[in-house]
């Protein structure tokens, strides 16, 4: 089973299948291939999470090719002459945003750990994708024309708007760069970008819009191999994403107050259900932003965040007959053993919600992959490196402008994440992969997804299209279409405050393992031209 976002990645990986290679091979082709046919979600010039269930040994690993901020990199380089955040509007478009990508260096590390075919064999098809044109669906059309005023000042606008014009759906993209940039990849590996020609015109480019990156961050640049983080929600085991990545610690976070207020005992149409899953989000989202960093550089207290007392102490105070209006961190040091807190420091300083993309593939074996790859805001900094066709990620305005804090920039480190790849298992086997993009908002996409299956035995389309919340602090809840209008006025009669209108988060693609007859069940979100494709058995 393969689930993408675009239905040419799901062909491609589907392709990989009946050539005989496994979920890692197919995760290989597919992220070459969503390069291509999603050039503002993802790509080699960006990083990535990816979840590895290995079905011979029962071991989940987890290849971390978060980008790095370059040795030149600053803690208050995005603060102006005042000491104030530049806007980020500014502040995403400039060389200082660009970390080094991990992307590529993640695929080819995975693929020698685990692959059977060799990445000059699974790259073709996006070679002759990029070669041959995709068709603009209404999703790149729609990225292209709000993104005009950060495409037409560099290399992207031939690509993207060609003649001045952007591309409109139905058009057909052609990326020969890309495909070039891909033929050097297929002969010279992840080499020819960080030790390559590849490497020096990104280095190069990103200098020529103020930023410090150079061909030695590249050179130096490795992927760190992590296990998951791993929790229990009513008997179900989750494994998530650790540090960098804010998504496992808060999905289970969320997840645990929950089970301790007892969602399931409410409708999952109803206010009362909204109501705890905005209050759960206040909670988790204060200690996010206030404890979760990279653990190369500073202690993350993961253990007392989850701590079942601290849990308890959290819960505690959320109440059904109001909204809190007054959410803070709490002390999660106090349940961690023989670790010093690191500072903190309040962020006032709104950023608009990034957007990338996920994927899950699952083999004839019984092998997963759960994979989220970014470059950050729709087409990243905006910068391509001429001659490459690579987009460049904005990823370093994931740190904290300000600086002080568990988030803030340092040379060689890694910034939070959201990006919450998730594998839940019973009974030591998997049931469930799942994932989504849209920056913070991932987390809610997906424990709603697997409380929707969890808790209320949703099949796992209607699991996926359910309408989904959003809110990190108090009032403010963001909603998607068919939360009825008497559920709103009941939640703000509580005190939170609906935006005017829905809008769509994230977009899920997972999988269900049935445990008895180990059948896949694919679904892909609605949201995007998603597919789902199944090979040996029912679609």
């Amino acid at each position: 089973m393969v689930v993408t976002s675009h239905p040419a990645a799901s062909k491609v990986g589907a392709q990989v299948w009946r050539q005989g290679g496994n979920a890692v091979d197919a995760a290989v082709a597919i992220q070459f291939s969503l390069n291509v046919t999603e050039p503002m979600m993802s790509g080699i010039g960006g990083g990535g999470f990816m979840i590895v269930y290995n079905q011979k040994s029962g071991d989940i690993s987890i290849v971390d090719s978060r980008e790095r901020a370059p040795a030149g990199a600053e803690p208050d380089m995005f603060l102006d002459e005042k000491g104030e955040p530049i806007p980020f509007r500014e502040r995403h478009t400039h060389g200082n945003a660009v970390g080094v990508p991990g992307t590529l260096k993640g695929l080819e590390t995975a693929l020698d750990r685990w692959g059977t075919k060799p990445l000059s064999d699974l790259i073709q098809p996006a070679i002759r994708l990029a070669d041959n044109g995709v068709k603009v669906n209404g999703v790149l059309a729609d990225a292209i024309e709000e993104n005009q005023w950060k495409l037409s000042g560099t290399a992207t606008k031939e690509v993207f708007l060609p003649g001045g014009e952007p591309l409109q759906e139905g058009d057909r993209l052609v990326q020969r760069d890309l495909a070039n940039t891909f033929r050097q990849i297929a002969t010279q590996g992840a080499d020819a970008l960080y030790r390559g020609e590849i490497g020096e015109a990104i280095a190069e480019t990103v200098q020529a819009y103020g930023g410090s990156m150079t061909v030695d961050d590249l050179a130096r640049y490795q992927v760190t191999w992590d296990k998951p983080i791993r929790g229990t929600y009513k008997g179900y085991e989750i494994a998530g994403m650790p540090p960098p990545s804010s998504g496992g610690i808060t999905v289970l976070q969320i997840l645990k107050l929950l089970e301790e207020k007892n969602v399931g005992s409410y409708d999952s149409l109803s206010w009362e259900k909204y109501h705890l899953l905005a209050e759960a989000n206040h909670l988790a989202y204060a200690d996010r932003g206030a404890y979760i960093g990279d653990p190369e550089f500073v202690n993350v207290p993961q253990q007392g965040l989850l701590h079942p007392d601290y849990i308890r102490e959290r819960a505690a105070g959320i109440s059904m007959d109001r909204a809190n209006p007054d959410v803070e961190p709490g002390d999660p040091w106090k349940y961690q053993e023989k670790e010093e807190p690191s500072p903190t420091v309040e962020q006032k300083d709104p950023k608009p919600i990034g957007q990338t993309t996920h994927f899950t593939v699952a083999d004839r074996w019984g092998n997963l992959v759960s994979y989220t790859t970014t470059i950050e805001q729709v087409f990243g900094s905006g910068i391509m490196a001429p001659g490459t066709g690579i987009m460049l990620n904005n990823e370093l305005t994931d740190f904290d402008a300000t600086p002080g804090g568990p988030n803030e920039v340092q040379p060689g480190k890694r910034p939070m994440s959201s990006m919450s790849p998730t594998i839940v298992l019973k009974d030591g086997q998997p049931i469930l992969t799942v994932g989504s993009p849209g920056g913070p908002t991932i987390i809610n996409s997906i424990y709603q997804t697997i409380l929707n299956v969890l808790e209320y035995d949703m099949e796992l389309k209607q699991a996926i299209e359910e309408p989904r919340i959003y809110t990190s602090q108090y009032p403010t809840i963001r909603w998607e279409e068919g939360i009825a209008k008497e559920v709103q006025q009941a939640m703000e009669a509580k005190g939170h405050q609906f935006e005017s209108s829905p809008r769509p988060i994230g977009n899920v693609q997972a999988i269900r393992i049935d445990p008895n007859t180990g059948l896949y069940h694919g679904a892909a979100d609605s949201t995007r031209e998603g597919m789902a494709i199944g090979i040996g058995g029912r679609r």
